[in-house]
């Protein structure tokens, strides 16, 4: 009672978390934890493969890289905050703060549409136009391609954040999630949101249609091109190239579909935190993995890494046992 006479006094609101009254709070901590560190760990061990491996410094990589960099910064907006509520009574979030998880949250997710349909033209360049790949996909290009894929997010970011925040949120501050999604703030207003929610759905749904159809161009033509291809080595070699983007693909933009185009009369405050954990937690972890164990080039990446790294133990010993 206390707890709630005093936020009603003030702009901050409490996050209920993924489970409401969890029976267990240390076994999800452990689990959430434990995708946590395993996510972090293999998007930076996939950036420092890109970065320093030669044979990865090609335009396809380039944008993977990207990819991870959106990933980690992704998970780290809203798990740590979920973390530590999952061992604190006062589940707390500022207006600040809550801005802020709004603000980052679309600019990722809006990135990480465009991102993933670029990736796509890229696999179609690769597959039906190998021969001007080079031209097609020069630095230059790629550059422009992953500002693009920011900027966009971003302005996802700059025109809902503002509108969101600049309701009436009066009562209960209670917000049935565990981080600040943008369905489950409006549900606090003191104000008829309607209006807002159809234009704020008409709009990710802009977003979704346009990469969506990005990629639906450019795997029609990938499967066109791979038909006419006589060696069979040759259409695995295509097909295996394509599959780690469509699974990343399904995954992702099967939960947007549902958050973004499915009607109210779908969405209950289980389901939506339910699906909000694959594009948000699960979909950061998977991501490394599906191109790291699909990938040959990256996993011979990887060996090669790790194989250094007892050599030159060794050296240094070597060179210490010298010295004395």
């Amino acid at each position: 009672m206390i707890m709630e006479a005093i936020l009603q006094n003030s702009t901050d609101f409490i996050l209920l978390g993924l489970i409401t009254h969890p029976e267990f709070p240390g076994l999800i901590f452990a689990v959430v934890f434990s995708i946590f560190l395993v996510s972090v760990t293999a998007n930076v061990v996939m950036i420092l493969l890109i970065h320093v491996d030669s044979r990865l410094n090609t335009p396809m990589y380039f944008l993977l890289s990207q990819l991870s960099i959106m990933d980690t910064v992704y998970i780290c907006i809203t798990v740590p905050k979920m973390l530590q509520d999952l061992l604190s009574k006062e589940k707390i979030i500022s207006f600040f703060g809550c801005t802020l998880q709004i603000f980052l949250y679309l600019t990722l997710i809006g990135g990480e549409f465009f991102l993933l349909g670029l990736m796509a033209y890229d696999l179609y360049v690769a597959v039906c136009k190998p021969l001007r790949y080079p031209l097609l996909m020069n630095r230059r290009i790629c550059l422009f391609m992953v500002v693009g894929s920011w900027v966009g997010g971003s302005l996802d970011g700059f025109m809902l954040t503002p509108f969101t925040m600049s309701f009436p949120y009066c009562g209960s501050r209670e917000i049935n999630h565990f981080f600040c999604e943008i369905p489950a703030v409006l549900k606090l207003s003191c104000v008829d949101t309607s209006l807002y929610e159809t234009l704020m759905y008409s709009c990710c749904l802009l977003m979704l249609l346009i990469p969506i159809s990005v990629i639906s161009v450019s795997y029609t033509h990938i499967l066109l091109t791979v038909h006419h291809i006589n060696s069979a080595e040759g259409r695995r070699k295509a097909l295996a190239t394509c599959s780690s983007h469509i699974m990343v693909v399904s995954i992702f933009y099967g939960a947007a579909f549902y958050t973004n185009v499915l009607p109210h009369s779908y969405h209950t405050p289980e389901k939506d935190k339910i699906v909000s954990t694959f594009y948000t937690i699960l979909t950061p972890m998977l991501n490394p993995l599906i191109y790291s164990l699909r990938n040959k080039d990256v996993a011979t990446a990887l060996r090669k890494v790790l194989s250094r790294c007892p050599s030159s133990q060794k050296t240094r010993v070597v060179d210490l046992s010298r010295l004395y």
